[in-house]
């Protein structure tokens, strides 16, 4: 009977499906959108005329930017005016496009009409009729209210102001082509740092000097009610000055001698790369817990947020205190020198991350060399660095499936939302693991010539051109490759395509080894490893229960294939107890130690998951593990001599 049942609903079935056809060829297919006209490709030829951005950023009670763009327009007929799309630094195509509203076009006074392009949401056209020689494109950009909107770029004591987020330019050029001339309306009172230059400020007013799309929105402000600006090279081939704002005053006050360091930053990535590529550069940095969090490299300045007592409590904050070293080495790598296949002509032209291991991976290299030859890091707290960076990548299973390559998509794909399983899926891996690979080509060049050559020479050699030039410089893996080759002959090629485009079983610790050091693991942190949980606010064991989790109990990671998982544990789950008492982070770590005795009891997690709770054993006996380096006795310590200031 089933079967007859299953037969008979099949000869129906087919029945329908062709009388389905049928009906199909006779009816009229339903009306599709209208469609817009084609965008016309970028073009390398000049405007027909200079835009003028007004921007009023005075709305600090709701947060709220009043925008004004006056636009020249060549003819009549469909006009295309885009929003950038693509995030210079982001590597993908996330600029905040659902923070734009209230969008009006007026030529000549009257209101015109716009269509978002029906593709391309980035994309505006409107019809300009006969006569008209510019127009008018006015809206608000709603900066977030609140974290869960977005970054907090407005604070009642500074603002982060971002052109790309403010600025709408014609399609059918390069960026490079579109004259542009901004001004800002600050409130009052307040100081502001870009590495636009000003032509003239009129009471809260700032108007910049003319200059392009391209420069503009590579060029953001800093801004605030306390600032402060100090000459870090006054006798140098170009000013650089490190720009300060901060929510409270005395916060801005600093001991000459942690000044002197970031002088010496400037000194030490003078001497590394043998060249500056730049006519002025501004360090922009927010001092606040308030601002959201950015480390953004430009070609002439950068986006830095520290800690609001970055000064005033300097030897709590060292962690991370490599940001702005890494974000002024992208004023040469990044900026100067780019991967063909990132270069795009404008900002809605999709760029490709291929080459994101060179970028950042070597850029997070220099980062934390200069950190440490500068004195932002000292010798030990860079090693330390250098051993939480190994520890990761000598304990991520997804290395097993993903080899490096494969994340430099990573902003593409998952956009940096998120993710629940970490250590397998990878994300952005070729930021630290490039570090690994890079310490490994240094090392590997250190020991072959006897120490007179190192990567030094490959930084000088390809960063280190055209100097006082800041028009992009691109390059291919070849290129690299055969610089490489300039400062030692080697089978370079297939060193990094080893490391980069091929699933590896082991980390790259080669470097270490090279370096004169090895990874070990002990029972007690280092002081960079307690300062990073202190600032987390976390209880990281990752490379023993294989979990880490916050101070309120949440479970923020799960490693894949370590005990907690093997437990049933996963992120977003909440520990209420600790072997029957409240949880905190200390109980845990003494759980896990005395689950190491001959006698000791197994850790046991009350859980709570959602409204159910659950009780879970973790079955693990190796006591409480964290990364250091060891100093390999009588190796040459080539990672010292790394780590040392040039002379």
């Amino acid at each position: 009977m089933g079967c007859f049942v299953k037969a008979l609903f099949f000869s129906v079935s087919v029945l329908s499906l062709a009388a389905t056809a049928v009906l199909a060829q006779t009816q009229p297919l339903p009306e599709s959108a209208p469609a817009t006209p084609p965008i016309e490709a970028p073009r390398d030829v000049p405007y027909v005329g200079a835009l003028k951005l007004a921007v009023d950023a005075t709305d600090l009670d709701r947060k709220i930017w009043n925008v004004t763009t006056t636009m020249p327009v060549g003819k009549a007929g469909d006009f295309v005016f885009l929003y950038p799309q693509w995030v210079p630094g982001g590597h993908s195509p996330r600029n905040d496009l659902d923070k734009l509203a209230g969008l009006v076009v007026t030529a000549n006074g009257k209101r015109i009409p716009w269509v978002r392009d029906v593709v391309n949401v980035n994309a505006f056209h409107v019809d300009v009729p006969a006569g008209v020689n510019e127009i008018q494109i006015s809206y608000q950009f709603l900066t977030a209210v609140e974290g869960k909107v977005g970054r907090i770029e407005v604070t009642p004591e500074m603002l982060n102001l971002q052109w790309l987020q403010v600025t709408m330019y014609p399609a059918g050029y390069y960026t490079r082509q579109i004259p542009i001339e901004a001004s800002v309306k600050l409130p009052d009172g307040w100081k502001l740092a870009t590495a636009l230059e000003t032509a003239k400020t009129d009471g809260q007013v700032t108007t910049f000097k003319p200059t392009t799309v391209e420069t503009l929105v590579d060029s953001p402000i800093f801004a605030g009610k306390y600032f402060k600006s100090i000459d870090l090279d006054p006798t140098g081939p170009a000013p650089v000055r490190l720009n300060l704002v901060a929510d409270r005053p005395e916060n801005l006050e600093a001991k000459p001698e942690y000044i002197q360091i970031h002088k010496d930053l400037v000194q030490q990535a003078y001497k590394l790369y043998g060249a500056h590529h730049y006519d002025h550069y501004d360090f922009l940095v927010a001092m606040s817990d308030n601002l959201g969090g950015i480390g953004l490299e430009h070609h002439r300045s950068s986006e830095n947020r520290v800690a609001p007592k970055y000064f005033t409590e300097w030897d709590k904050n060292f962690v991370g205190r490599d940001l702005l070293s890494h974000e002024y080495t992208h004023s040469w790598n990044g900026k100067f020198r780019r991967a063909a296949d990132l270069w795009t002509p404008n900002l809605n032209v999709p760029m490709r991350d291929s080459m994101m291991w060179v970028y950042e991976g070597q850029t997070q290299y220099w980062g934390n060399v200069l950190a440490a030859r500068s004195g932002l890091l000292t010798k030990q707290q860079a090693l330390d660095s250098i051993a939480a960076t190994a520890a990761t990548y000598d304990n991520r299973r997804g290395r097993d499936w993903r080899p490096v390559q494969d994340t430099t998509n990573d902003p593409i794909i998952a956009n940096r939302k998120p993710l629940s399983w970490l250590s397998w899926q990878r994300s952005e891996d070729y930021y630290s693991e490039g570090l690994l690979v890079w310490l490994d080509a240094d090392t590997l060049i250190r020991e072959k010539t006897g120490g007179k050559k190192s990567l030094d020479d490959f930084a000088k050699a390809f960063f280190g051109v055209d100097n006082g030039s800041y028009l992009p410089r691109t390059y291919t893996f070849d290129d690299v490759v055969s610089t490489l080759n300039g400062v030692y002959a080697y089978d370079w090629a297939s060193f990094l395509k080893t490391r980069i485009q091929e699933v590896q079983e082991k980390g790259p610790l080669d470097g270490l080894t090279r370096g004169g050091y090895k990874l070990v693991y002990t029972d007690t942190p280092t002081e960079f490893m307690k300062s990073a949980e202190t600032k987390a606010k976390s209880t990281p064991l990752s490379y023993s229960l294989g979990l880490t989790v916050g101070s309120d109990g949440a479970l923020t990671d799960v490693q894949w294939g370590g005990p907690a998982f093997k437990a049933g544990l996963t992120q977003g789950l909440t520990v209420v107890a600790v072997n029957g008492e409240a949880f905190d982070g200390d109980k845990l770590k003494s759980a896990v130690t005395a689950a190491a005795k001959p006698d000791g009891q197994l850790v046991e997690l009350l859980i709570k998951d959602g409204s159910r709770y659950r009780m879970v054993k973790i079955d693990y006996r190796g006591g409480l593990r964290y990364p250091r380096l060891e100093k390999v006795a009588g190796a040459a310590d080539r990672l010292g001599d790394i780590l040392t200031p040039r002379k």
